[in-house]
């Protein structure tokens, strides 16, 4: 039971008061896009991916087709593994007819789980993956702005590599950042921000708090306003939607 609960425990967030100030104090803890997709003795384990993965898939891009509209989604090139296990399965079907399971109005629409196709209504989810983790490849200048991809992983406790989820991922929703409240972050958290970044936390918005922290591997192109579609729809306990909100996705050209 003890590792279990490892499993559902996050990273403390040092919040930005921009986005926090839709979630009470009790909900602090959930702020964190997670995944419990490794077995307990395989915590420590090498993350790995597939050989099969093909090693040039430059300039790819992934539409995400919802029933509140589809996303256009550019794969960033300065992240080729987790680029490449996405457009993986994406070609293979993975993503079809999973659900976002797990939505935080002005913070994050989470997907990816294959245990969502088909899920009964109150199940839990957020535990399913393709049986194999991805090394983390958090660059310094892929910031979490508002219609980016990020991966999904688990928690620091258990995953100090910060090793991504095979399958998980998020959309960025997020909230407007004062250039003051971004400032004072950056000096808590030591990250540096350029004037360009800055002027995107506040005018675009994002989540500050999970830079350096996940994998950033992609951003929305086309449908930003899908995200807030999602994000607004109502859920119940543990943030799953009350009505699924399913995915399918194919690769296309630019």
């Amino acid at each position: 039971m003890k590792k279990l609960t490892l499993y559902f425990s996050l990273i403390t967030l040092i919040a930005i008061s921009a986005c926090e100030s839709k979630r009470s104090a009790k909900k602090e803890n959930k702020q964190e896009p997670n995944s419990t997709l490794v077995a307990d003795e395989q915590v420590a384990d090498t993350p790995v991916i597939p050989a099969s993965i093909e090693p040039e898939k430059k300039n790819k891009m992934v539409e995400i087709v919802t029933d509140f509209g589809t996303m256009k989604v550019r794969l960033y090139d300065e992240t080729p593994l987790h680029r490449d296990n996405f457009i993986k399965l994406v070609e293979e079907g993975f993503y079809n007819d999973l659900l976002f399971h797990r939505v935080i109005k002005s913070f994050m629409i989470q997907g990816g789980d294959p245990n969502s196709k088909g899920a009964e209504p109150g199940t839990q989810l957020g535990s399913g993956g393709p049986g194999y983790t991805i090394p983390a490849e958090i660059k310094p200048g892929l910031i979490h702005k508002k219609g980016v991809l990020s991966a999904a992983r688990m928690g620091d406790q258990v995953n100090p590599q910060r090793a991504s989820s095979g399958s998980q991922f998020y959309l960025v929703q997020g909230a407007l950042v004062p250039a003051a409240s971004l400032q004072q972050f950056a000096a808590r958290s030591g990250i540096s921000y350029t004037p360009e970044q800055i002027t995107t936390y506040e005018t675009v918005g994002g989540t500050p708090h999970l830079d350096g922290q996940y994998t950033v591997f992609g951003e929305v192109v086309e449908g930003l306003d899908i995200i807030d579609k999602i994000a607004a729809v109502q859920t119940m306990p543990g943030d799953r939607p009350v009505k699924d909100v399913k995915m399918t996705m194919r690769v296309v050209k630019k």
